[in-house]
């Protein structure tokens, strides 16, 4: 299952980079295909776990339960997911390095990602206690929902380690279009943790311990998994000095597009918290019913990520090859199949988002809530898919500047909208304002794209 990486050179071996040359390669449908076929599966499996993470919770019928797990992934994501600065800075100096046809950086690149994320993860678990005391804390939840929180919390951070690892590794495979093996491992992780979810949960009845539990083993699986895959790509005549791993250079340019990132992931999964958040200030019903609609939400955008998956990879890689058509072939194409993806989705949960309500939870309560919202789930895929596309143009391309400061400029203007529409129409507005936040990271970014293009590929 290798899939083809052949450019129209071949790759340097020296400890040297590779030389300024400009090296051509086609874009087409297929090309972008052949990336986002697999890595829409792949995404998939990520919000379909914690769609059955929160069905087989849902099935106690305990709304505190659901608000719950939905609290700790949250803060999960927060902590955690403001991390994946580590996927997505890897992956663009790896596609980078492929489209130089620098075999010895794209090594370096992996070196430098993984002992950055040991660092992180081993700081993680050292200072989980005071981190999921301050968490909770800070999200101002009701008792019941900060117990089900702290039981999910102490058990999954000590994952953290594997989870930024699989950021790296995986970040490092989707540099190279190694699309078919992300899925594969994707659904190695995936399958892990909905078997051991419903045995922890439904079969021994560990509750909310078990689902963390599971994912906790899921994500050592995925590691060991992925090692292999890893190997393979590393031959052995092409070797990085360790004195090209340490230059101050690499990790300096590793660090500056991580630090933007990193902001940017923050500042997202901040908006998604404080979402949340104040989802609770409506009482638990609402929180648990907000909890499900999310689910939509996540599953379109990573419906949606394998497309801007193919953005990043292609646009990084013509960056590296300092080819422009390439590159604006990579976003329109990867445009055109983002939007039609984004409606498709819309007419499905406009046609089955109350089924899929129903699949989540048993509690009536909620449903009926979950389906007073259900239109402002419908809309989140066209309200994002810009901002989704946009993304992986600005990660490929190393503009992590911009990438930052437009998605701190639309978190403003997502705070502003929340302070006026919520107290005119309470939980509506705070759905609102998420669609404007979504809706303004993509106008602004697409803005910004004429004037990097013309600093990146200059005349």
């Amino acid at each position: 299952m290798r899939e083809d990486t052949r450019t129209t050179e071949p790759p340097a071996t020296g400890d040297e980079p590779a030389t300024a040359a400009v090296r051509p390669f086609v874009v087409s449908n297929r090309t972008v295909l052949a990336i986002a076929g697999p890595m829409t599966a792949a995404y998939f499996s990520v919000p379909l776990v914690g769609l059955v993470d929160t069905a087989v919770i849902g099935q106690l019928g305990i709304a505190a339960l659901i608000g719950g797990i939905a609290i700790g992934a949250v803060i999960i994501d927060i902590l955690l997911g403001s991390l994946n600065f580590l996927r997505a800075g890897t992956t663009g100096l790896t596609a980078q390095a492929y489209g130089a046809g620098d075999a010895k950086e794209q090594q370096a690149v992996l070196a430098r990602a993984l002992i950055l994320s040991s660092v992180l993860g081993l700081a993680i678990v050292v200072l989980q206690s005071p981190i999921v005391e301050f968490c909770i804390w800070l999200m101002h939840v009701e008792p019941a929902i900060a117990d089900a929180t702290r039981t999910y919390l102490q058990v999954r951070f000590w994952a953290s380690p594997f989870i930024l690892a699989n950021f790296v590794l995986l970040g490092w495979l989707l540099g190279l279009g190694k699309s078919k093996t992300v899925l594969l491992l994707a659904t190695i992780y995936g399958l892990a943790n909905i078997a051991f979810s419903i045995w922890f949960v439904l079969g021994l009845g560990w509750g909310v311990a078990g689902v963390a539990g599971a994912s906790v083993l899921a994500e050592l699986i995925a590691v060991a998994a992925t090692v292999p895959f890893i190997v393979r790509e590393l031959p052995r005549h092409v070797r990085p000095s360790l004195r090209r791993i340490a230059e101050r250079d690499g990790y300096l340019r590793l660090l500056a597009v991580n630090r933007d990132i990193m902001i940017r992931s923050f500042s997202l999964i901040f908006a998604l918290a404080f979402f949340t958040r104040q989802g609770a200030q409506f009482g638990e019903i609402v929180l648990a019913a907000n909890a499900i609609l999310m689910h939509l939400f996540l599953i379109g955008g990573h419906v949606l990520d394998g497309f801007a998956m193919a953005a990043e990879q292609l646009a990084g890689r013509a960056v590296g090859a300092r080819y422009r058509p390439a590159f604006e072939r990579a976003v329109r194409l990867t445009l055109v199949w983002g939007f039609s993806i984004a409606f498709a989705l819309a007419t499905i949960y406009a046609l089955f988002g109350m089924v899929l309500i129903d699949m989540m939870t048993t509690a009536e309560d909620v449903r009926q809530t979950a389906y007073r919202y259900l239109w402002w789930a419908v809309l989140t895929p066209v309200a994002g898919v810009l901002a989704f596309q946009m993304d992986g143009i600005y990660i490929g391309a190393t503009w992590s500047r911009d990438m930052r400061n437009m998605m701190l400029i639309s978190l403003v203007l997502y705070l502003i909208v929340w302070a006026i529409a919520t107290p005119l129409w309470g939980n509506h507005g705070l759905w609102l304002a998420l669609l404007v936040f979504l809706g303004a990271r993509g106008f602004t970014l697409q803005q910004r794209m004429a004037g990097n293009l013309r600093r990146t590929f200059p005349a």
